[in-house]
């Protein structure tokens, strides 16, 4: 059976396929259950290489065109064309206009952002922390897609689950950092529990980059991992439950072959 996914209807067109990946609907046990696609974990490999050709199965591609990179919280993106002969290239994001390629990102409350230009048929996948978001992963990503003849004004841009606000506490030099580069950026923080601490809206930041970048139809599925870390991996939630290890949340998309 394959595994149950959400999607945006931003990017429920035809011509593309694209999924928001649980962490339910797989095989792998303990901390891990079930769903965890993430080969950095600590997870036994043939789990994980049967939960990745689950998902795969789910888009209607071959287990060997699911394509994720070494995720590395860098603002860097690789232009795909073939699924990976050796090792994954290190970068947190991909975009391609070769049909039948699934792009996909790897996430435990970091943001998995989808994107797609339906005319120019140019997809893409960004992994975004606050690293990258502050480094720009997500303006290059759209760069790199209109190297492939995708448009900003056409994309759209959908996010998965991730951490929000409510549960994103950050001390004062993220604050610092982030008002450094983007003076702008001091409304995306609230107060936090005490004076040394706020809450962080990430993905609040990170659509406004976007439509900074000419983005027009920017969307957003709304669940936070770590309120829902029964339904999906949340690393701060392991944490607070002790655990040393985490699955990886996966979100892809695919361009149908015509």
């Amino acid at each position: 059976m394959a595994p149950p996914f959400l999607t945006s209807p931003l990017l429920d067109l035809p011509g593309a396929a694209h999924g928001f990946f649980s962490r339910a609907g797989g095989v792998s046990k303990g901390v891990f259950a079930s769903l965890n696609t993430g080969p950095g974990s600590g997870d036994d490999p043939a789990a994980v290489t049967e939960n990745r050709r689950r998902c795969a199965e789910a888009l209607g591609v071959p287990a060997d065109a699911l394509i994720t990179n070494y995720q590395c919280h860098s603002a860097d993106v690789v232009i795909v064309t073939e699924p990976w002969r050796s090792a994954p290239k290190q970068a947190d994001a991909l975009a391609t206009k070769t049909p039948g390629l699934a792009l996909g990102v790897l996430a435990a409350d970091c943001m998995p952002w989808l994107f797609l230009d339906p005319e120019a048929r140019v997809i893409g996948a960004a992994h975004a922390g606050w690293r990258g978001a502050l480094a720009g992963v997500l303006e290059n990503t759209v760069g790199a897609m209109e190297t492939l003849g995708a448009r900003r004004g056409r994309i759209r841009a959908a996010l998965g689950p991730c951490l929000r606000q409510p549960n994103f506490e950050v001390g004062l030099d993220l604050v610092e950092a982030f008002q450094a580069k983007y003076p702008q950026a001091a409304r995306f923080f609230s107060p936090g529990r005490n004076g040394a601490k706020r809450q962080f809206d990430l993905a609040g930041f990170a659509a406004w980059r976007l439509a900074s970048a000419g983005v027009e139809r920017i969307g957003d599925v709304g669940l936070c991992t770590l309120g829902a870390s029964e339904d999906y991996y949340s690393y701060r939630a392991g944490r607070r439950r002790g655990e040393d290890d985490y699955g990886r949340n996966l979100s892809a998309i695919v361009l149908a072959r015509i």
